[in-house]
């Protein structure tokens, strides 16, 4: 009897103990935290779809030096290149490697025939709050 009631406090215990942990507080960020929305604005350029890029930070962390691949933006229409612009042929920076905290994406549009990839490459965990 006295085991059924140490094991019911150890299940009492351990749930309690799941339930406290804050998700985000106790794991580091990553570049898994970034996460890249995009849709279609319904704007036409030179008869190419205008899509629109929302580049979030899902942690509690600031992340900066975003890099992802994007295989030199192709696009028809000019870019905001304070928001995204390429390094090389293969990568571009966010926001010219400003820091991305939590709840404030940085967008960008840009036309083309079909919706590019950004699958993000790094990213520099920089303060927690």
């Amino acid at each position: 009897m006295a085991s059924q009631h140490m094991l019911c406090f150890l299940d009492l215990f351990l749930l309690l103990l799941l339930c406290s942990v804050d998700e985000g507080h106790g794991a580091p960020c990553s570049s898994a935290d970034i996460s890249i929305r995009q849709s279609r604005t319904g704007g036409v350029v030179e008869v190419k779809p205008e899509y629109e890029v929302w580049v979030s930070n899902g942690c509690r962390c600031l992340q900066s030096k975003v890099v992802l691949r994007c295989y030199g933006l192709s696009s028809v229409e000019p870019v905001n290149r304070r928001a995204i612009r390429p390094v090389d042929e293969e990568r571009c920076i966010v926001g010219d490697g400003r820091a991305i905290s939590r709840g404030t994406p940085v967008r960008f549009k840009y036309a083309w025939m079909t919706p590019q990839d950004f699958p993000v490459v790094s990213t520099k965990i920089q303060q927690c709050n």
